[in-house]
């Protein structure tokens, strides 16, 4: 299985196997898995998000980086142009993450160019394409994920896309859970995960469980489809298809 971000042995198999099989709690549990949609529980929520993401700042505007950020944008749309049929994709080596999990939106990954953009930025060649389900059994394109190294500093991203326009994210502080803890990933009091109320090493520990500070590498969404400048680089997850912190595809882990 590859990890949204291309990579697959190490840590990121850890991750990925913990996802799949995540994944298969909720489908076994089924709508009672996910916590009352109550303002208190969304709260809750986001308060353990925010101690398993790390989201850039966005920096003073440069001369040249609206330029930059608009022609990124660019070869991101021409890139996404051959993908409309999600078969296209699948054929030429994109695989989708977690496709029996459902979710708002779907990272259709390819390894080569997860790699590839571990050493060299290439607009041309995301590490994954964003879709979303339709009616049936089908796919809408609506955007593109660009990813790097977890070691890399804020400088190199900010080289890639400039920082005073993109927020680029990574997923923090994930406990993994002990054996037959697997369903204290989800649910309101989740204990575990992206999701849980553990985020530091010592209560992880204390719980039974494995921590690791970082899971994935650097990721960032873009949407050049969006008419709203604002929606192309969005890091706020709407009703329109973007899970843009990858929430729903990572239960309890962000980046």
């Amino acid at each position: 299985m590859l990890m949204p971000d291309g990579r697959a042995p190490g840590r990121a198999a850890l991750a990925a196997l913990l996802w799949a099989a995540a994944g298969a709690v909720v489908a076994a549990a089924g709508p009672q898995a996910a916590p009352a949609g109550t303002a208190q529980g969304a709260q809750s929520s986001m308060a353990r998000m925010a101690a398993h993401m790390y989201l850039t700042t966005l920096r003073p505007m440069r001369p040249g980086d609206r330029e930059k950020a608009d022609a990124i944008v660019a070869q991101a749309k021409l890139a996404m142009a051959p993908y409309q049929d999600y078969r296209r994709a699948i054929a030429d080596g994109y695989k989708i993450f977690l496709p029996n999990v459902p979710q708002p939106q779907y990272h259709f990954t390819k390894a080569a160019n997860g790699l590839a953009a571990r050493r060299r930025f290439d607009p041309a060649q995301p590490t994954s394409l964003l879709y979303k389900k339709t009616a049936g059994a089908g796919y809408e394109l609506v955007g593109v994920m660009y990813t790097d190294r977890v070691d890399a500093s804020e400088q190199e991203i900010d080289e890639r896309i400039p920082l005073s326009i993109a927020r680029w994210h990574q997923h923090i502080n994930f406990c993994r859970a002990p054996p037959g803890h697997l369903a204290e990933y989800f649910g309101a009091n989740a204990k575990f995960g992206l999701m849980g109320s553990i985020s530091t090493k010592d209560a992880c520990e204390a719980a039974g469980g494995s921590f690791y500070p970082h899971v994935l590498g650097w990721m960032v969404h873009v949407y050049p489809y969006e008419a709203d400048p604002n929606k192309v680089w969005s890091t706020v997850d709407d009703d329109s298809g973007h899970d843009n912190m990858d929430h729903s595809s990572m239960p309890g882990m962000e980046r």
